[in-house]
């Protein structure tokens, strides 16, 4: 699935209708009216399947980490809950906070960029589309960066280049392990060059961070992670994990299709496919994957000048 018809998808199970015929509308105003009330109602009961569109009890969904269980797709999370999936309660010291983004370009499309912001900002209660910080997972210390999907599609912009850069510098100055959990549509258009500088800027200070220093970074890709974000920090870790079936990809499927001018497989794009032609290492089921990540780290900070370690700086 692309990341066009995942919007899609949210979108019609928001309640927005595509066009009928304009006869249709006339003819069925009232009732139309009372379909979408009934939506509405139940939208905090119910979730849809972004993969296979399938409907999902909310209740039973959160009690299994947001994973479907009929067919093992994992559905996306904003940032806060990975964050309360990872880290240790009460440990969690989250850094650059108050960073926000400014309208250079004057970009307007259906709407200004400032608009959109203002947008995302109300609905998920963050400045931009990443949280970054400190706090310890299982007993570890480690510098975790997680991207949310939800403010505008997780695209990368001057503050989420900022922010992980900041992020990386604080990790190479305290010797901490670096976790970044990917999840986005890629480079963020109304910052135009701006956004696409973030890549070479973040790959920049992870080079220094893992050739020069010899520092731990482990990439979690989840679904979506897609254009600027593959193409830079998404595939530089030194260990490079996906979540089951996660949609992973630098152009969509159907750019690649109308570029090459032939069929490509429906699982092309996604984890299974990747890990089978060698470009992760490990496929990680969504509630295993702290214990796999402190199993990784324990070893790392073992090392002799790594053990003063311990706690928080």
């Amino acid at each position: 699935m692309s990341v066009i018809n995942w919007f899609e998808d949210r979108q019609k199970f928001g309640g927005l209708i595509g066009a009928f015929l304009e006869e249709a509308k006339r003819s069925s105003n009232s009732s139309e009216r009372d379909r979408l009330k009934g939506v509405n109602a139940n939208k905090g009961l119910w979730a849809r399947c972004d993969n296979r569109g399938n409907m999902l009890h909310v209740k039973f969904l959160k009690r299994n980490r947001s994973v479907c269980e009929e067919r093992g797709y994992h559905l996306s999370m904003n940032s806060m809950e990975r964050i309360e999936l990872l880290i240790d309660p009460n440990t969690w010291i989250p850094m650059d906070e108050d960073t926000t983004a400014k309208d250079i370009l004057s970009f307007s499309d259906e709407d200004s960029y400032e608009n959109h912001l203002l947008t995302s900002q109300e609905k998920t209660g963050l400045t931009d589309a990443v949280q970054t910080g400190i706090g310890y997972l299982n007993g570890t210390l480690i510098a975790l960066g997680v991207m949310d999907f939800q403010f505008m599609g997780g695209s990368m912009g001057s503050v989420v280049g900022e922010k992980i850069t900041r992020l990386i510098e604080y990790a190479t100055q305290k010797l901490l392990p670096l976790v970044l959990i990917c999840a986005s549509g890629g480079a963020r258009m109304q910052e135009g060059t701006l956004s696409l500088m973030q890549m070479a800027k973040i790959s920049s200070v992870l080079h220094f961070y893992q050739a020069q220093k010899n520092l731990l970074y482990i990439s979690v890709l989840t679904y979506p992670t897609t254009g600027g974000v593959t193409a830079s920090f998404g595939m530089l870790g030194d260990i490079i994990i996906a979540e089951s079936k996660a949609y992973i990809a630098f152009a969509g499927k159907r750019v690649i299709e109308q570029t090459l001018r032939q069929k490509i497989p429906d699982d092309f794009q996604a984890a299974e496919s990747l890990f089978g032609n060698g470009l992760l290492d490990s496929i990680v089921p969504r509630n295993l994957l702290k214990g796999v990540l402190s199993e990784i780290s324990e070893p790392y900070l073992s090392a002799p000048y790594k053990k003063n370690i311990s706690k928080f700086h």
